[in-house]
């Protein structure tokens, strides 16, 4: 809202990808009067979820990283430690869910434990699958910048979902009655197309479309069917 002030501009379309997608989301419910339209990649519209659900689903919080970035200093302790590994492991390019859900069982009987989503806590350990999504001056652009500035700013969104939880209980409960968008990624492991499914209910002006055979990052991945899909979405809706 402070950037629309700024610009003087009275209304805009926001659209976000991952933690960035329930900002967005946000929008439509506590700024109403200043959102032409709304839209998520990846990230549908839901509650934020809490640190008690994700307890009663993982009760290691070392196997789940919404948990263990909870604590202080730890995750971004590790993290800053191994910038270059945390952009060469994570961003990379979609894999069939089947082919990971085939290693995370073998995994699981030759350990003995149960799933693991955490992949920051053991970054060199972690079986990189799909292709690197970065170019090497990408890469070090990333690389460079978070050395310098550290994990702790983004890992703070993490340890805030409780209180963002309960003091905005409308965001993903309330109906969007602005124009929205859905991008699905149809191999995301973290936020997959089936997360989307109850949205219908909640958006009242709802248009929504699957990328096929692509990833998390979806938007580096398939960057020309994001952007056209965004494109004709915003021609149509949105007409100058």
């Amino acid at each position: 809202i402070g950037l629309l002030d700024a610009l003087e501009i009275d209304k805009a379309v926001f659209i976000g990808h991952d933690w960035g997608g329930f900002v967005a989301w946000a929008m439509p419910i506590l700024h109403p009067d200043r959102v032409l339209g709304v839209g998520g990649v990846c990230t549908p519209y839901m509650p934020f979820p809490t640190t008690d659900l994700l307890r009663q689903l993982f009760p290691d919080p070392e196997k789940m990283y919404m948990l263990w970035f909870q604590e202080p200093g730890v995750a971004e302790g590790r993290l800053n430690e191994q910038v270059d590994l945390v952009f060469e492991k994570l961003f990379v390019g979609g894999t069939d869910p089947a082919i990971l859900m085939e290693r995370a069982m073998k995994r699981a009987e030759e350990t003995g434990e149960g799933p693991d989503l955490n992949p920051f806590a053991n970054l060199a350990d972690l079986e990189s699958i799909g292709a690197p999504l970065l170019s090497g001056a990408e890469l070090q652009t990333y690389v460079d910048t978070f050395s310098t500035t550290g994990f702790a700013g983004g890992v703070n969104w993490y340890r805030n979902i409780d209180a963002n939880a309960a003091k905005y209980p409308g965001v993903g409960n309330d109906v969007v009655t602005h124009p929205a968008l859905m991008l699905c990624a149809e191999w995301d492991p973290v936020l997959s197309p089936a997360m989307a499914a109850g949205m219908p209910a909640l958006c009242s002006d709802l248009e929504m479309h699957t990328i096929e055979q692509a990833g998390h990052f979806v938007q580096i991945e398939k960057p020309e069917a994001v952007s056209s899909l965004i494109g004709d979405w915003m021609q149509r809706r949105f007409p100058v």
